[in-house]
């Protein structure tokens, strides 16, 4: 049983290891406006992280999320802007995700293209389309229901925090206990395997990029009304975040073997390192070299426990 999940007790254990260590040098970050800042902040990106964990699992890839996330902020910005109830706004934003997961899926599935080719080439599509149509303005003039719902700053950051976790627990739920989680997992292993067991390969591969922009789009709405007015860059980077926090969370990028759990730790391990830093008092321009430290040993680590097979 342990050396099933040794990846993801390894990097709970660095976790909980960096914890202490800020628990030492750092008790500030345990403050509960800092964590509270954490969890808000966050929330969209574990929702990402989600969908991204389905994506790898089916053994495909998928960097063109960053710009699907910046094109659906600035539909909702524009849905709310137009006077439409929150509800409508949320439900256009999680549509217009999906429409553009389609548009990889129906590519990759049933073209037969390769997920990094496609989705590197909608990642430059939208995002230079929506550059030339938004000349990087912001959207403003949005209603009063818009940022935190209209339900207040406090009752708004439960809702944020609320959605993603209730998001995270369902799809856990799903990944072990439906059988569309297993097809996810046989086709990551063994497409033809899982074809002669009754699976469609190609219907679950369009599903989980489906998924991935829904979960993009709902990233988009819990981040942008934390904010008075939409950024049409919102999402630059995403991609990096979500398969670091993926990939060191134990989901072998060959596909067909990772948990959502391991995603999670992932996720905190990473997340953690930009405020451990402020609060450390170290330029945060080490960030990004910490992260690619870690991500560069899980994937090592990947590599050396195939090796040894």
């Amino acid at each position: 049983m342990i050396g099933k999940h040794l990846r993801e007790l390894s990097v709970l254990a660095a976790y909980l290891a960096a914890l202490a260590a800020l628990a030492i040098f750092a008790p500030r970050f345990f403050e509960t406006k800092p964590l509270v800042d954490f969890a808000v902040r966050n929330a969209s990106v574990l929702v990402a992280a989600v969908g991204m964990t389905l994506i790898i699992l089916a053994r495909q890839i998928d960097i063109s999320i960053g710009s699907q996330a910046s094109v659906c902020a600035v539909v909702a910005g524009l849905l709310a802007q137009f006077g439409l109830p929150m509800p409508l706004v949320g439900l256009g934003t999680l549509l217009t995700g999906a429409a553009l997961g389609a548009i990889n899926g129906v590519l990759v599935a049933t073209l037969g293209l390769p997920s990094i080719v496609v989705t590197l080439a909608t990642l430059v599509i939208l995002r230079e389309s929506l550059r030339y149509l938004r000349e990087g303005s912001f959207v403003r003039g949005l209603p009063s229901n818009f940022q935190w719902f209209g339900l207040g700053q406090t009752t708004g950051q439960w809702v944020v925090v609320g959605i993603a976790v209730m998001v995270f627990v369902g799809f856990a739920w799903a990944m072990r206990y439906l059988s569309a989680g297993r097809a996810i997992y046989a086709t990551g292993s063994d497409s033809e395997a899982a074809r002669l067991a009754g699976i469609r390969p190609k219907a679950v591969v369009f599903s989980v990029f489906v998924a991935m922009g829904a979960l993009t789009g709902l990233y988009s709405l819990l981040n942008v009304v934390q904010f008075p007015a939409v950024d049409p860059k919102t999402g630059t980077g995403l991609e990096m975040q979500v398969i670091a926090a993926v990939v060191v969370g134990g989901t072998a990028v060959s596909g067909g073997k990772g948990t959502l759990v391991g995603t999670l730790i992932g996720f905190l391990l990473l997340g953690t390192i930009n405020p451990a830093l402020v609060f450390l008092h170290a330029s945060a321009e080490w960030e990004k070299a910490i992260q690619g430290a870690i991500i560069l040993l899980a994937v090592a680590s990947d590599g050396l426990s195939r090796g040894g097979r």
